[in-house]
């Protein structure tokens, strides 16, 4: 039995949450408070596998609430509710850095009918309920696999762009590795963290006051170039143009997600075909598996975040299952690989052969 704190000082959104949980078999909602004060006196009693966490409580805010709940269970799951004003986006973006899994959009709460709240949380719960909690330790050396790095980067060298996809438990990782990226760093980059609308900008804003690069909401006919890193827009599909222009569409519409990575990934393999590094990174779902695939069919590169270290073993489970990883490393040997690149890539030449992950697909 899963058990869920609910904290947040609205009434409507605990009643809402305990509704459609109570209908669902495997959970079971264990307290309420609606103030950070009292989520701190009862949630030790509560002992609760997961938190839902106002971003917005009076008082003792659920920054504040967050890091007090993670000193206390380091291995607890926070997932934060938010409503996408300017102060409530750049709280959550720094609650999702800090150790919170997963947050979403209260505001929507008064529109959505109960069934579409169900599959909008209770989906989150399932797929967060089957993993381990992974904290990120910057110092963690890897699996030994000095080998395996040392001949990844010979061959990373001859790429000219890289996309990084993540979602569930995905700004702390991608924090973790643009920050380990020297000013240097020879690979234009864009980023695609599946976030409801308004929570992009202050992703890339907290991004780039934290990093050596350059960090930015991606623009519409901006171009890539090294040194900087551009973050997909939510609400709006980022591709990428023969001449690394960027175009932003919300086209497709019935996609499962927007920004999706897939659709960054294939039109940076149709941009510089045998020059991609991907990147795939903790989340839930499958988005990202494609996209992985174009990048390796057309002569790119790629790399998935190990069950090791992820949050979510979700999406890049689904890219090795379908044959489109390279190689499969844990996140602090992905952070170190990248930051060890050579700013000044050869432009022609073989390069060495590193120990890959084999291209069928796992069938179990």
């Amino acid at each position: 039995m899963t058990r869920i704190f609910l904290v947040d000082d609205s009434a409507f959104v605990r009643r809402a949450l305990t509704r459609v949980l109570a209908t669902e078999p495997g959970f079971r909602v264990v307290g309420e408070a609606a103030s950070g004060e009292e989520a701190i006196a009862r949630i030790p009693a509560a002992d609760p596998d997961f938190v839902t966490l106002d971003v917005g409580l009076p008082g003792m805010d659920g920054l504040a609430v967050l890091a007090a709940l993670l000193r206390w269970k380091p291995s607890l799951k926070v997932v934060m509710l938010s409503a996408h004003t300017q102060a409530g986006a750049a709280a959550t973006v720094a609650a999702l850095a800090g150790g919170a899994v997963d947050v979403i959009d209260k505001t929507r709460f008064s529109v959505m009918d109960l069934e579409v709240l169900r599959r909008e949380v209770v989906d989150r719960f399932k797929a967060l309920a089957t993993t381990s909690s992974a904290r990120v330790d910057a110092r963690a050396v890897g699996s030994g696999t000095t080998g395996v790095l040392a001949a990844a980067s010979g061959e990373i060298r001859r790429c000219e762009v890289c996309v990084i996809g993540a979602s569930t438990g995905g700004p702390a990782a991608i924090q973790h590795i643009l920050q380990a990226l020297p000013a240097q760093f020879p690979l234009p980059t864009m980023v695609v963290q599946h976030m409801p609308e308004g929570f992009t900008a202050p992703f890339a804003h907290r991004l780039d006051s934290l990093c050596h690069l350059r960090v930015e909401e991606a623009v519409e006919g901006d171009q890539l170039r090294p040194g900087r890193v551009v973050i997909a827009r939510a609400g709006r599909h980022l591709r990428v143009g023969p001449n690394l222009a960027l175009t932003l569409s919300p086209d497709p519409r019935d996609a499962k997600h927007t920004p999706s990575v897939d659709v960054t990934m294939r039109s940076a393999a149709r941009a510089r075909p045998g020059r991609v590094l991907g990147i795939l990174l903790t989340g839930m779902g499958e988005d990202g598996a494609e996209g992985m695939c174009a990048i390796l069919n057309s002569g790119g590169l790629t790399i998935a975040e190990s069950e090791a270290s992820c949050v979510v073993y979700g999406m890049p489970r689904a890219a090795v299952r379908r044959g489109g990883v390279t190689w499969e490393l844990p996140l602090p040997e992905i952070a170190g690989l990248l930051a060890g690149l050579d700013p000044h890539p050869p432009l022609v030449g073989e390069l060495p052969a590193a120990r890959r992950r084999s291209a069928q697909p796992d069938m179990f």
